[in-house]
């Protein structure tokens, strides 16, 4: 069951501090916030750090997205129903759980809570676990350009995430490249360039393949409703390393 469903089933009264808490409580009308213990009459638990995570990664997901749609100042059916095929596309979250997502987007879309402080409180949580880091880039890139545009303000927004991140202006660049059609696409998914040797190639798409490797990702805190994004991460590093086999000849 994933942690989202645990929240349905009502198994779980858990408490997750900061922004995310509050934003958690707000859409489930519980005290989730540990820090304030006069909120609400909910019986909370304290969390351990896999459900802490898992909790983390998901209500940061939908709120940083909230955030990114409202950046212009409004927001469109179209930026809408691009976090709608997100959740149903690109995670297949089921009903129960895309419902609880979209409630989570709703909140936090008019939530005093910045988009900054939704990332700074993901970034303490992920901090030593850059694999994570890069995936909650991927999804704001991902979502962002459904439209095949990225928008001045956007860019701010996404610029502003990787700072919190400590993604340099280079490895920024190189994120945003996978998203932008380019003929060195394959290259920078793997963060090589044309130039580097076979072995250096090789090197780093060994070390990506088990970095991303979705068994490895979940256990670092991926929610279970992230399974198939982690996969067509994988996949992705996979399918560009074959690009390149089949271009420089590589055995």
């Amino acid at each position: 069951m994933g942690i989202m469903g645990k929240v349905i089933g009502g198994a779980l009264g858990f408490a997750l501090g900061g922004p995310l808490g509050a934003i958690l409580g707000a859409t489930f009308g519980h005290a989730y916030d540990a820090s304030n213990p006069e909120s609400g009459n909910q019986t909370l638990s304290p969390l351990s750090y896999e459900e802490s995570s898992q909790f983390t990664f998901f209500v940061a997901t939908f709120s940083m997205l909230a955030k990114l749609a409202r950046v212009d100042g409004q927001v469109s059916r179209a930026e809408v129903d691009s976090v709608r095929h997100f959740m149903s596309h690109d995670l297949n979250l089921a009903p129960d759980s895309q419902q609880i997502a979209l409630n989570i987007f709703h909140t936090a879309l008019n939530s005093p809570q910045t988009f900054e402080d939704f990332a700074s409180q993901f970034y303490g949580q992920f901090h030593s676990q850059p694999q994570m880091l890069e995936l909650m880039m991927d999804i704001l890139f991902r979502v962002s350009l459904s439209d095949a545009a990225l928008n001045a303000y956007e860019e701010n927004m996404l610029q502003s995430a990787a700072r919190i991140f400590g993604f340099a202006g280079a490895r920024y660049q190189q994120i945003k490249s996978k998203y932008v059609r380019d003929v060195d696409k394959y290259y920078t998914i793997l963060g090589c360039t044309r130039s580097d040797s076979i072995d250096t190639i090789k090197k780093q798409y060994r070390k990506l393949a088990s970095d991303y490797h979705p068994d490895k990702i979940i256990a670092k805190g991926l929610p279970e409703e992230f399974v198939k994004f982690a996969n067509d991460k994988f996949k992705e590093i996979q399918e560009a390393y074959d690009a390149i086999k089949k271009e420089k000849g590589i055995i």
